[in-house]
């Protein structure tokens, strides 16, 4: 059990860091059709478009590289999450309000749709892996003994 663990850990920290550097990486390079996806959102004021477009793939990429470098993993999961969170609830709410909007997540030029709101929520689950990892260990642990106890008795 120990074994499958630590392989869906760093699998969950493997993609999860792709996922934000490659993400990053694409806005990074295209900032002002990333501000345009933004502003079709129609959530931010003007005012703030254009420093979210030059600052939020630095962080995702940030993210990205934190995960790789394995620093204080949980916490990072938890920023990671955070964020996935907002970009779903982001996305959904875009969607409910009929705005025909550019999703801007993974390069320009896909429209917000329920794929698209699925596939953010999917990416969630690695960072949720990554943030409860610790009970699951600890679950795992206790069931083994348990077993062993069952058995033994």
């Amino acid at each position: 059990m120990a074994s499958i663990l630590r392989f869906l850990h760093w699998f969950c920290r493997l993609a999860l860091a792709g996922v934000f550097i490659y993400s990053g990486y694409i806005k990074v390079q295209s900032p002002l059709q990333f501000a345009s996806a933004i502003a079709g959102y129609k959530i931010a004021p003007d005012s703030m478009i254009m420093p979210l477009a030059n600052y939020l793939p630095w962080v995702e990429i940030a993210l990205g590289v934190l995960l790789l470098a394995g620093w204080k993993i949980r916490y990072v999961a938890l920023g990671a999450a955070a964020l996935l969170v907002s970009f779903t609830v982001i996305l959904t709410v875009t969607y409910l309000r009929g705005i025909d909007a550019d999703c801007g997540c993974f390069g320009f030029g896909q429209k917000i749709s329920p794929l698209t709101i699925a596939r953010d929520t999917l990416i969630l689950i690695p960072a949720l892996v990554l943030i409860f990892e610790t009970r699951l260990r600890n679950l795992t642990a206790q069931a083994s003994t348990a077993a062993g106890r069952t058995r033994a008795g």
